[in-house]
C-alpha cells in the first residue's frame, strides 16, 4: 500500500476538496498541501473542518452542503475572494446511501443519494468552470467507485449515482476539452476506514452473517485480496491534476486492487 504521496509540485495550484475534512477527502487534502498547493475544503462536519482548521491554519476550511445550491454558492465566492480563482477541483462529496432491498429503500434515502452524489457535483462543477476557465484551464476529478462500472447488490442507490458520475464526466470532459479544462473520475474499491467498516457492518447485518464473514467475501472477489488505502486515492488525484496527467481527460481510473464483482 502507499505510505507516502507522489512527488509532485503542486506549488500554485489552487485547490477545493469537498467533504474534504474527513476520509478520502481529507487525505487528498494533505496531499495537495504537502506539495505546496493553496487548500480549501468544504464539509458537513464542523468539528472535522476545526480540526483541518488547526491542523493547517493556512488552508480554507468552510461549511458547505454540496445538494444545496444557496450553499454552493457561498462556497464559490468565498474561493474566488479568498483563493483569487481555481486551479483544481475534486469533487469527493459523497454518502453511502441506504443498505437495503429495493422494496426497502425509500424516496427520501434515495433522493438524498442522488442530490449529494450527482446533484452535489453538478453544482460545483458549473460553479468552478468560470474559474477554472479563468485560470487558463484546469482540472476537474470527481470520486466514483468501482460501482461506477459494476452491479452492488443491496446499494442500488449509491451504485445508480456513481455510474452517473462516469457519464457526467465523460460528458463534461467533451465539453470543456477545447478551454483545457480536464475532467476525470478516480473509482475507489474498498478503502479501508471507518466508511468501509460501516459499509461491511450495514451488509453483513443485512445478509446474516457475521462482519468478519462479509469483509472476507467482499475481499475475495479483488484480485489483491485487499483493501486500498485513501493514499492510494490521492496520489492519482495528485496524479491527475498534474503535468504527468495533462493528456488524461474523460477517463474513468480505477483504484481497487482489481475488484471483480460486488458482495
Amino acid at each position: 500500500m502507499a505510505n507516502d504521496f507522489l512527488p509532485v509540485d503542486a506549488r500554485g495550484l489552487r485547490v477545493l476538496v469537498t467533504a474534504g475534512a474527513g476520509g478520502i477527502g481529507r487525505v487528498i487534502a494533505r496531499a495537495f498541501a504537502a506539495r505546496g498547493a493553496r487548500i480549501a475544503v468544504c464539509d458537513m462536519d464542523e468539528a472535522a473542518l476545526a480540526d483541518v482548521a488547526e491542523e493547517q491554519p493556512e488552508a480554507l476550511a468552510l461549511r458547505a452542503d454540496v445538494a444545496e445550491e444557496a450553499q454552493v454558492e457561498a462556497l464559490f465566492a468565498a474561493i474566488r475572494t479568498r483563493l483569487g480563482g481555481l486551479d483544481v477541483l475534486v469533487n469527493n462529496a459523497g454518502i453511502a446511501g441506504p443498505t437495503a432491498g429495493i422494496e426497502g429503500v425509500t424516496r427520501e434515502a434515495l433522493e438524498r443519494t442522488l442530490a449529494v452524489d450527482v446533484v452535489g457535483l453538478f453544482l460545483c462543477a458549473a460553479r468552478a468552470v468560470p474559474l477554472l476557465r479563468e485560470a487558463g484551464g484546469g482540472s476537474i476529478i470527481n470520486l466514483g467507485s468501482v460501482a461506477s462500472r459494476l452491479g452492488f447488490p443491496l446499494r442500488t442507490p449509491y451504485s445508480a449515482a456513481k455510474w452517473g458520475v462516469v457519464g457526467f464526466t465523460q460528458s463534461l470532459a467533451i465539453e470543456l476539452g477545447p478551454e483545457r479544462i480536464r475532467v476525470n473520475a478516480i473509482l475507489p474499491g474498498h478503502v479501508e476506514g471507518d466508511r468501509f467498516a460501516r459499509v461491511v457492518r450495514a451488509k453483513a447485518e443485512a445478509a446474516g452473517c457475521s462482519e468478519a464473514e462479509m469483509r472476507r467475501a467482499m475481499l475475495d472477489a479483488v484480485a489483491l485480496k485487499r483493501t486500498v488505502a485513501a493514499e492510494d486515492i490521492a496520489n492519482m488525484a495528485l496524479f491527475l491534476a498534474s503535468p504527468f496527467g495533462a493528456s488524461i481527460s474523460g477517463q474513468a481510473l480505477s483504484v481497487c486492487g482489481g475488484v471483480q464483482m460486488m458482495r
